[in-house]
């Protein structure tokens, strides 16, 4: 095993991205820490670690809970210190806004940003202290461009984006950098659970108001899902280059068509995206009943 390069915090580590980046990480020589929910989860990726003999130590933690994170974060404050913070848990809920109800809305809010603040606001002291840290948050692409259902979701990641730019601003004379990673589609466990988390409206939209919006996504995502893959181990190398680059970018994309939607944000103005999107849902023409 190599030598340790320090150590690493990562949230929902027990699947998907925050697994991937675990098991590379660990692979890489970082002694790692992932924090998960799932017990079942958790003990999967002990068996994996037990397997490889990889440096990755698993517990639970709870980012949406003050008493699990403060313990999970005492207990690798303890062990090491603590260089490398990955804000990567996360859930997705799908509804068009004016349906969604605000115990989702805020459910989605407590675990894509509050759950990130928490956690960082439990690790800067000692970070600050040392004159040192890295803290990468996981955004998406959603967190720049937005389309019709993933309104929640996004207002979430856009929240995450803003306050990741003035924590990266305030940490700067402390040492402490600061960095986004914004993936584009990438097949996980977290879209099953965020099928599970959006089945009430997904049941109801035959008969909503938004029947059309919902088939326009519904046909657009189905297409998105079949395209040429990229994998989680994809994200994990490029969140090894953001833990890794002095200075780290602002911003990491992942995958083709997050790097092309991104580009297209700053080049084009919002009415004439609004117009690309609209007509690539094949809702450009109104509905007569709307007028």
């Amino acid at each position: 095993m190599k030598d340790s390069k320090g150590a690493a915090l990562i949230t929902g580590g027990t699947d998907g991205l925050g697994r991937a980046a675990a098991l590379h990480l660990a692979a890489l020589g970082y002694r790692v820490f992932a924090g998960g929910r799932s017990e079942e989860k958790l003990k999967q990726l002990a068996a994996m670690v037990r397997e490889r003999n990889l440096p990755i130590e698993t517990m639970t933690m709870d980012v949406c809970d003050d008493v699990s994170v403060d313990r999970a974060v005492a207990a690798v404050e303890r062990a090491a210190p603590l260089d490398v913070l990955l804000n990567n848990a996360g859930i997705a809920i799908s509804a068009v806004m004016e349906e969604i109800t605000l115990e989702d809305l805020r459910r989605q809010f407590e675990t894509n940003f509050f759950g990130v603040v928490r956690v960082t606001q439990r690790v800067l002291p000692a970070m600050r202290a040392r004159g040192r840290g890295r803290i990468l948050n996981m955004s998406s692409i959603s967190g720049k461009v937005s389309w019709p259902v993933f309104g929640p979701y996004s207002a979430s990641k856009f929240a995450l984006e803003g306050m990741s730019d003035a924590l990266r601003l305030e940490l700067h004379p402390f040492g402490i950098h600061v960095a986004l990673i914004e993936p584009g589609y990438i097949p996980t466990g977290m879209n099953d659970t965020a099928a599970l988390l959006s089945d009430a409206y997904r049941q109801g939209a035959a008969t909503s108001p938004y029947a059309r919006v919902y088939q326009a996504m519904l046909k657009q995502w189905k297409q998105v899902t079949s395209e040429p893959k990229y994998t989680p181990e994809d994200c994990a190398r490029v969140i090894q280059r953001a833990i890794e680059d002095t200075p780290p970018r602002p911003r990491y994309t992942v995958t083709r068509r997050a790097r092309e939607l991104a580009l297209a944000k700053r080049i084009f103005s919002d009415a004439f995206l609004d117009r690309r999107a609209l007509q690539a849902l094949g809702l450009w023409e109104r509905d007569k009943a709307s007028g």
